[in-house]
């Protein structure tokens, strides 16, 4: 019967006793074992890369040529770490983040597996051994202790579609505050959220501009805050008592939206297009919905100073 030899663990300082002069140098020249152990494909890996006053220990490719970035800690998980983790990736908008730890601790396998659930990148914890066979050399071990699951793919997936959704509709608004005929909302900061608002100069009256996909709004919004539901209604009757003027001011038809199982009121137009529209679209779009806004102003304006209201 054939020997069985007997698996022992050694020292990371006994086979590596520098982590960026011996690990890390040892890591760029044999990045194919990281790639074994993560069944990915990482290439031309160069060491220390900077970010801003930071150096990164190493940045890969990917296959599809996105930056990937490996952060080595030869000791147990610190918080000083996963700091420079998440840095080094915003810094160079890298698609994967690796950090290749000897111990991990709970607290930041918890941290990596929820940054794999709220964020559009990728995030690796490995855990890094050293093992030999009796006097044969020591050789690598790599653990992976938290990767993106197929579930955790779709999570992600999901919130990447969020975040881009949130980033076009900030470029959205960052055009409309910037249009030349959009002086009411020029001092307004653009958001990422599928309205902005401003003041039509009565307390609770907000005169908002809306957006959805395929769609975008102007419109008088009616919330004069908590346990105004009654005030509300009454600000909204008052008005729609002078609808024929109003529209007739304005110049079309408005929807009028007393939306009696809600505290809220509106007054509004929709318009086709929203910010799912090819942007070469949405100069005419936006300033289409820019002179609505103007119009429904103007026309509300005589009957917003008569209003019967508290103070």
């Amino acid at each position: 019967m054939n020997s069985i030899g007997k698996l022992e663990r050694v020292a990371l300082r006994e086979v590596w006793k520098h982590e960026a002069y011996d690990f890390t140098q040892w890591l760029q020249d044999n990045i194919d074992v990281l790639n074994e152990a993560l069944n990915i494909t990482l290439v031309n890996v160069d060491r220390e890369q900077a970010a801003g006053s930071f150096s990164i220990d190493l940045v890969a490719e990917d296959e599809g040529g996105a930056k990937v970035i490996i952060e080595n800690q030869l000791e147990k998980s610190n918080h000083d770490h996963l700091g420079k983790l998440i840095t080094y990736l915003t810094a160079l908008n890298a698609r994967v983040a690796i950090w290749i730890v000897a111990e991990p601790r709970p607290e930041h396998v918890a941290a990596i597996s929820w940054l794999n659930d709220s964020s559009s990148a990728t995030f690796y914890l490995v855990k890094v051994e050293a093992v030999r066979i009796g006097i044969s050399p020591p050789a690598p071990l790599l653990t992976v202790i938290v990767g993106p699951s197929d579930e955790k793919s779709e999570v992600a997936a999901t919130n990447k579609e969020f975040a881009e959704r949130y980033d076009v509709r900030q470029r959205w608004w960052e055009k409309v505050v910037e249009h030349p005929e959009g002086k009411l909302h020029a001092h307004i900061t653009p958001g990422m959220y599928s309205w902005i608002g401003t003041s039509s100069g009565v307390r609770g009256l907000n005169l908002n501009y809306a957006v959805t996909q395929d769609e975008c709004a102007a419109e008088l919004y009616i919330d004069r805050g908590k346990n105004a539901d009654e005030e509300n209604k009454a600000i909204f009757d008052q008005l729609l008592a002078h609808k024929t003027d109003i529209e007739q001011s304005f110049g079309g038809p408005l929807s009028w939206e007393r939306l009696d199982a809600k505290r809220a009121c509106r007054i509004r137009v929709t318009l086709p297009g929203g910010y799912r529209s090819p942007e070469e679209e949405w100069e005419g779009i936006q300033t289409a919905m820019i002179q609505a806004m103007n119009r429904l102003e103007r026309a509300l304006r005589p009957h917003l100073k008569s209003l019967r209201i508290g103070s």
